[in-house]
Order: structure tokens, then sequence, then C-alpha cells
């Protein structure tokens, strides 16, 4: 605009100058109007709009289109588009439970480790004294001296005294709990997290997730007093950290829901090959678990009620004197060590946790199947071709080694006999 504006002062400008016989200078002003007085019909508009065209067109891509794809960007990335079923306040609550998950998994390392070492100084402590009073009221006996026995009597039922708290609150058993815990809490915090990066969260997955986080501080509690679980059971069972089926769900489950032409990836032989499964898992797996955990938990028992009794048995012999009393005191003191450190240096208690854990493990996965084989309606279910590879992976097996267990549980069903291996390959 400006440019005609200007060749048209020049034209007028040399025309004027040919008649006259003097040179003048000719100082042109010139004057940019503005935007909003253009109109389509102006010719200048025109140019205006080849000009756009021009600069939309440099470097050989339109000039509007990288703002476009920033502005998408940034509403993909900052400004995310929450599904009808969601909302920025359920995130934000799926959000808090993921710090609080996080925050527990720290405590739980934090306290697994301390107590582990409770176990290896309390272990090396009572050992010491044990066998230090052992040795002076063996020297007592050779050479008569009150204050050996005392001495040794001293040590032996301080002894005691620590052999008798290691026995109730088993410190490897405490610490493989919190180790359990820990990874537990692990496996949720990734939960959480597929949650948020795969899905926009729904009301049912903030309730569940606060069940499964409740569940496991009932399973796994951190205190000691009043809080601590048994850790002398009269029956063995396994550990259970999931939270109960709720009763509506399981009517919801019990509805007749017309199937669906798309299975979602399940048929009836997945179906099959699932419950035989779960046979394999409730007849060996889990019951041999139960079955060693009831002996560790036998031994552990005996080995606990020993250890302490026999320091008491030395702490007397020691205070009351004489030839017998004292290599009575000797002998049960030494017993006492070897017992001691056959109990918490072997970690008894651990290995009761550890297989308290695996048969809860073994229930968990029989639970899951059952419940999803339960859903009547497909779609609700999880795809039916990663729920067998997810159940595969957890059992150490490829496919088709979970399909051949799966038909050697049928044939054991049908001839009467019993499958020669386990479900599991991983423990």
């Amino acid at each position: 605009m400006a440019a005609l504006q200007a060749s048209s002062l020049l034209v007028s400008s040399s025309s004027s100058s040919l008649g006259c016989s003097s040179k003048r200078t000719i100082a042109a002003s010139i004057h940019v109007p503005k935007p909003s007085k253009l109109s389509l019909a102006d010719p200048s508009a025109v140019i205006t709009r080849k000009l756009v065209e021009e600069l939309r067109t440099r470097n050989g891509y339109p000039f509007a289109e990288p703002l476009r794809m920033d502005v998408a960007r940034k509403d993909r990335v900052l400004e995310p588009r929450l599904s009808p079923n969601s909302s920025i306040d359920k995130t934000a609550k799926l959000y808090a439970i993921l710090e609080a998950v996080e925050d527990r998994v720290e405590m739980h390392d934090n306290i697994g480790e301390q107590r582990d070492n409770w176990n290896k100084l309390l272990l090396n402590s009572v050992n010491m004294m044990t066998l230090t009073a052992t040795t002076m009221v063996t020297m007592a006996a050779a050479a008569p001296a009150p204050s050996l026995r005392a001495c040794s009597a001293l040590l032996f039922t301080a002894a005691t005294g620590m052999s008798l708290v290691m026995s109730k609150i088993q410190p490897s058993q405490l610490a493989e709990e919190q180790r359990n815990a820990s990874r537990l809490f692990k496996q949720l915090q990734s939960e959480i997290k597929s949650i948020l990066a795969l899905q926009s969260p729904s009301e049912s997955d903030v309730k569940e997730t606060m069940a499964k986080v409740l569940a496991l501080d009932r399973a796994y509690p951190l205190p000691l007093l009043g809080a601590m679980l048994e850790k002398f059971p009269a029956k063995f069972e396994s550990a259970t950290w999931w939270p109960k089926v709720s009763n509506n769900r399981r009517q919801s489950r019990g509805r007749k829901i017309i199937a669906n032409t798309e299975q979602n990836g399940w048929s009836k032989d997945l179906e099959v090959e699932m419950r035989a499964i779960v046979q394999v898992l409730k007849n060996k797996d889990k019951q041999d678990y139960l079955r060693l955990g009831n002996l560790a938990l036998k031994l552990n028992k005996i080995l606990a009620v020993s250890a302490p009794l026999l320091t008491g048995i030395a702490a007397a012999g020691s205070a009351f004197g004489g030839s017998t009393a004292t290599t009575v005191a000797a002998i049960t003191g030494a017993m006492a060590a070897i017992i001691n450190g056959f109990e918490h240096g072997c970690q008894v208690g651990m290995v009761v946790e550890m297989y308290r854990n695996c048969a809860g493990i073994f229930g968990l996965m029989e639970e899951t199947i059952e419940a999803t084989l339960e859903e009547r309606d497909y779609s609700k279910r999880e795809n039916g071709e990663m729920f067998e590879m997810k159940v595969a992976m957890k059992l150490g097996r490829s496919l088709s080694q979970l399909r051949d267990l799966a038909r050697k549980s049928i044939a054991s069903c049908i001839e009467g006999t019993e499958v020669d291996e386990f479900g599991s390959k991983l423990f």
C-alpha cells in the first residue's frame, strides 16, 4: 500500500517537473493506514493478502501449521482431555495415594533394615554372654571363686532375658515381613503409575487402590506393641494382603449377562485351561508350602522354648555352685549358644515367613483367576490373551508350557492320578 502511494507521488512529481524549467526536490510523506480500515473490496487488500500467502509458503511449509501443532501439543501435555468418567479431582486423589504408597515403601525399607540389624546384634550379644558365662563357670569349677560364679550367673540371667525377647519378636521374621511389604507396595506403586499413564482414573480405581493400601497395612503392620503379627499361631495359614471382594461386586458377577459376540480374547478352551491351572496351584503348590510352613513353625517353636530354658538352667546351676551344678551349667550354656546360633543365625523365623508369603502368592493367583472366570460380562474382564500371558509369567513358564501343564491337569482329573510337577517354576 505504501509502495503504491509512493509510486503515484513520484509520477505526479515527474510530470510537473517536465513542465517546469527549474529542478525541485520532492518530499513524499508515507502514511500507513490501520489494518482495521481495510476491506476486501479495496484493491490494496488483495496485495496484502498475497503478501500473507507468500509468508505462509516461505521455507516450504505453511506458516500457520507449526503454530497449530504447538497448540495441540500444549493441549495434550499440559491440559489433558479427561474422559467423561474421570475428573481432575479423581486424578488428584490417585496422586495423593501414590505419594502415601511411596512413603510406605521408604518406611518399610528403613524398618526392615533396622530389624535385620536387631537380629544380628542381639544374636551376637546373647552368644557372647552365654559363652563368656560358660567359660567363667568352668573356671570356677577348677578353682573355686565366688566372684566367677556370681558373674556367670548374672551373664546367664541376662542372656535368658534377651533370648526370651528374641524368641518372642523373632527379628529375622520381622525383617522378612518388611521386605515383603516393601515389594508389594512397590508393585502397587507401579500399578498406580500405569493407571495414570494409560487411562483416566475413575472413582472405582480410587476406591480399589485405597482398599489395597489399607489391606497391606493390616497384613504387614509397622509397630511392635499391640499390632505385631502372631509369631507362633496355633494353625499355620498363608499370608493375605489383598482386600476381600465386596458383596455388590459378587452380585454383579452373579448376574446372567448375554455374552458379547466379541469375547475380549476369551474362549471356552482358555477358560478350561485356567480352571485346570487353578487345580494344580491349589493341590500342589499351595499345599506344599503350607506343609513346609507347618514343619518350620513347629521347629521354630521348639527352638524358641529351648534356648531360654537352657540358659535359665545354666544360671541356676552357676548360682548354686558345686561340681555337679557347675558341670550342668557349663553343658547347658554351650547347648544354649548352639541353639541360639541355629535359630537366629539360620533365621528360622524368616523361613516361616517366606513359606507363609509363598502360600499367599498362590492363594492370590487362585482367587484372581476364579474371580475373573466368574465375571459373566466379557467386556469387564481383562483381555484373555493378556491374562494368560500374565499367569504364565508369574509361574515362570512360557505359553506352551502353561498349556502343557493344563493338559496334564485335565488328564489327571480324568484318570484319577496326580500331576507329576508343580505349577510354578520360580519357587
